[in-house]
């Protein structure tokens, strides 16, 4: 704490993200696109000539052989990093936290937040105490058009939640490319690093904490079905899940990694006593508000109607799309402001997933597991 931060980038360092990631590059641009932050070291990868060549590749100025490594000799440096991000396999993200906060770093990692719900609980407990900034990369959060659709939720516009779709598919696991060389796949579907679930892990958390952060609703009980459709394959690939919602309202919640033709489906609509909603993450400036009795109204990022929270997670001119990297930032640009703030003294804000989503997003996978696990029973969430 009491960094000088006030008149400089803020220094950065990575975890993961190495040649061969996707995810890497995407936490590098997404940091860097506000002109906020700079990445300037990293423990890219668990062998040192990859991490040395990687570190190479994006110009950083210092590379490690670990990140136990680098939370260490960050900390002792008058000019060492103010974050660190995680952005390797599942297994890795609460070590590394663990390693990062302990030496008075901040942290934002990549989702689910642990490999396991008792890493989930011991980090709340971790951040609790250090005082210092937690952020996890559920990216959806950040796009205009979902903070509108959280907005008119506030607002009352949609009135009493009544049912929610969720909805998260894929088909690039729909062969066994873990079998093929391919390293996304290899961990992904690999028990020891993955965790205790596959696809409902990787994509599911993503519509939990979706649809948490639009309704403002916590699902209260769920029924999954989870299932492994490749053979071979140690963690599941689909799923399908009842929801119960705390006022009473209902959900339906699917996900698959085995879905032939789609690329990144993700979607959500929430139907209240008042109005609908309906958004598509292929099509991501576009919010559907759906009143009975009217037309649709299709409401555009970057015009004058929108709500305060969605302009400013607003970059170019309404007609210019944003997308991906933008909504990615977003969470950037809400952490650093974060970490500039608590290292002079005052209250972080927040507006980006926390620790306590993280641990949500934990409890859900767990609770999805085993409910499939004992015949597709309801079970309560936390």
């Amino acid at each position: 704490m009491g960094r000088d931060v006030s008149n400089r980038k803020l220094r950065a360092g990575i975890v993961g993200g190495g040649s061969g990631s996707f995810i890497g590059g995407v936490h590098r641009i997404a940091a860097e696109l506000d002109d906020q932050a700079e990445i300037i070291a990293g423990a890219m990868a668990t062998d040192p000539q990859r991490a040395a060549a990687s570190a190479k590749a994006w110009y950083l100025q210092r590379s490690y052989n670990s990140y136990q490594e680098m939370a260490e000799a960050e900390s002792r440096r008058e000019d060492g990093i103010d974050f660190a991000i995680i952005a390797a396999p599942n297994h890795v993200h609460y070590p590394a936290t663990k390693a990062f906060l302990e030496h008075g770093i901040h942290v934002v990692s990549d989702k689910p937040m642990s490999f396991s719900l008792e890493e989930a609980q011991e980090e709340v407990a971790l951040v609790e105490r250090s005082n210092l900034i937690f952020a996890l990369t559920h990216n959806y959060t950040g796009y205009p058009a979902i903070r509108q659709a959280r907005h008119l939720v506030q607002q009352g516009e949609i009135g009493e939640i009544r049912k929610v779709l969720v909805e998260y598919v894929q088909d690039w696991l729909m062969d066994a490319q873990e079998k093929s060389g391919n390293k996304q796949a290899a961990w992904r579907t690999d028990p020891r690093k993955s965790g205790l679930a596959g696809c409902v892990g990787d994509i599911g958390t993503h519509g939990e904490n979706l649809l948490e952060f639009v309704t403002g609703l916590k699902i209260k009980a769920l029924c999954a079905d989870l299932t492994t459709f490749v053979e071979g394959r140690q963690l599941d690939d689909d799923a399908n899940m009842l929801l119960h919602l705390e006022n009473g309202g209902k959900g339906v919640l699917t996900c698959s990694q085995v879905a032939a033709g789609e690329e990144n489906a993700l979607s959500i609509r929430v139907y209240g006593s008042k109005a609908g909603l309906e958004w598509h993450q292929m099509e991501p400036n576009t919010l559907i508000l759906k009143k009975p009795g009217q037309p649709c109204q299709l409401l555009r990022r970057g015009l004058p109607y929108m709500s305060d929270e969605a302009k400013a997670a607003t970059r170019l001119p309404a007609g210019h799309p944003e997308g991906f990297y933008e909504a990615f930032a977003n969470i950037y640009k809400m952490v650093i402001a974060d970490i500039r703030r608590v290292e002079t003294g005052q209250k972080p804000q927040g507006g980006y997933p926390n620790v306590y989503d993280g641990l949500r997003g934990m409890q859900f996978v767990t609770k999805a597991v085993e409910s499939s696990q004992k015949g597709c029973v309801w079970v309560e969430m936390p």
